[in-house]
C-alpha cells in the first residue's frame, strides 16, 4: 500500500496551466458597463462542451467537508469537455489533479490551494479529483456538458494505494 503526502500549493495560473484554468478577476480584462455601475471581467474561460453534440450547462453543486486526514484514493475526468467550479462563498478549498498520464496514481498528484475568489477549469480529459470544501458545507456554480456520449471516466487507485493532504 502507497501513502504519499500531498502538500497544496498556492493555485495561480501558471502553476495550473498544464490542467485547464484559473477563473479569478485579478488580472482579467476588464471594463465598465451598465452606465458605470458594473464592472465586466470578460471571458474568464471558454466552457469546451460541442463534442459529440454536447452543450453547455450551469449547475449548483453543495459540497461537503471529507474526514481529515484527507485520503486520496480515485480520480476521475470527462473525456469530452472541460467541467469549470467557481465557489460562491469566500472559503477556501483544494483542488487535486494529476499529471497527464493514461492511469495517474499517488506519485501523478499535484494539489492546489484555492482561494475563496478563485475557480478552476479542468480541460478535457484532465484527472482531477472530485470537489474538495474545505468548510462543513459550501456551494459551488459548476459549467460543463449535458447531451450524449459518455464524458465520465472513474479511476480507484489500485492495491489500497493513496496519497493524504497535509493542510
Amino acid at each position: 500500500m502507497t501513502d504519499r503526502r500531498l502538500t497544496p500549493v498556492a493555485l495561480t495560473k501558471d502553476s495550473f496551466a498544464p490542467f485547464g484554468t484559473v477563473i479569478e478577476v485579478e488580472g482579467a480584462q476588464s471594463y465598465p458597463i451598465n452606465e458605470g455601475t458594473t464592472t465586466r471581467f470578460h471571458k474568464l474561460a471558454v466552457a469546451d462542451t460541442q463534442a459529440e453534440g454536447g452543450t453547455p450547462i450551469i449547475s449548483m453543486f453543495r459540497g461537503t467537508a471529507r474526514p481529515t486526514p484527507m485520503e486520496i484514493r480515485m480520480m476521475e475526468r470527462h473525456p469530452i469537455s472541460s467541467q469549470a467550479f467557481y465557489p460562491v462563498s469566500p472559503d477556501d478549498w483544494l483542488v487535486v489533479v494529476a499529471d497527464d498520464v493514461e492511469t495517474p496514481g499517488p506519485d501523478n498528484l499535484h494539489a492546489f490551494l484555492a482561494t475563496g475568489v478563485q475557480g478552476v477549469q479542468y480541460g478535457r480529459n484532465v484527472w482531477h479529483h472530485p470537489l474538495l470544501p474545505l468548510v462543513a458545507e459550501q456551494d459551488f456554480l459548476i459549467v460543463d456538458r449535458a447531451g450524449p456520449g459518455d464524458n465520465l471516466e472513474e479511476l480507484w487507485f489500485t492495491d489500497g494505494a493513496f496519497a493524504t493532504i497535509i493542510l
